[in-house]
């Protein structure tokens, strides 16, 4: 990847907390605890595994940068969905996703060229770089925005 690309990745990372909040404005309980699709999270779900899941991505880029070649750790992202947390406002959620971005892109912004080729084993995927973390956050977010507006358009929300 060229660090034009990183920069451009990392920039997306920097943008998910206020397109997440524009995706959000407005809506209701009623609204955010609606499945996004049959069977699938709903929004509010969607919003606190945000949180969870760019948390543990943050800490295995660090691991990535601090350690030789570690293994990184698995979580069922299903089971922590329905734990009791998920059920909090939003708001808790966001305000972690927001300060996580901040940190995050403040620490991918001063990663090295050649700390981005540092890798790890993940159980499920096995060998993974940096730029693989990379390229998948700036996407995951996104996507899930794009999960509540889908929804939004759908609803006529």
């Amino acid at each position: 990847m060229t660090t034009a690309e990183r920069k451009g990745k990392i920039a997306r990372i920097g943008k998910l907390p206020s397109i997440l909040m524009e995706a959000l404005r407005g809506l209701k309980d009623e609204q955010l605890d609606t499945p996004y699709r049959k069977g699938g999270w709903t929004v509010r779900q969607v919003v606190h595994h945000l949180a969870d899941s760019h948390m543990n991505a943050m800490i295995r880029m660090k691991l990535i940068l601090t350690e030789d070649h570690p293994t990184l750790k698995t979580y069922d992202q299903e089971k922590w969905a329905e734990l009791a947390d998920n059920v909090l406002p939003i708001e808790h959620s966001m305000m972690i996703v927001k300060g996580l971005h901040d940190r995050w892109v403040a620490l991918l912004e001063q990663v090295s060229e050649e700390d981005w080729s540092r890798s790890a084993d993940h159980p499920e995927s096995g060998e993974v770089t940096l730029d693989d973390l990379l390229n998948i956050y700036a996407n995951h977010g996104e996507n899930h925005v794009k999960q509540i507006t889908g929804l939004r358009s759908a609803r006529g929300w």
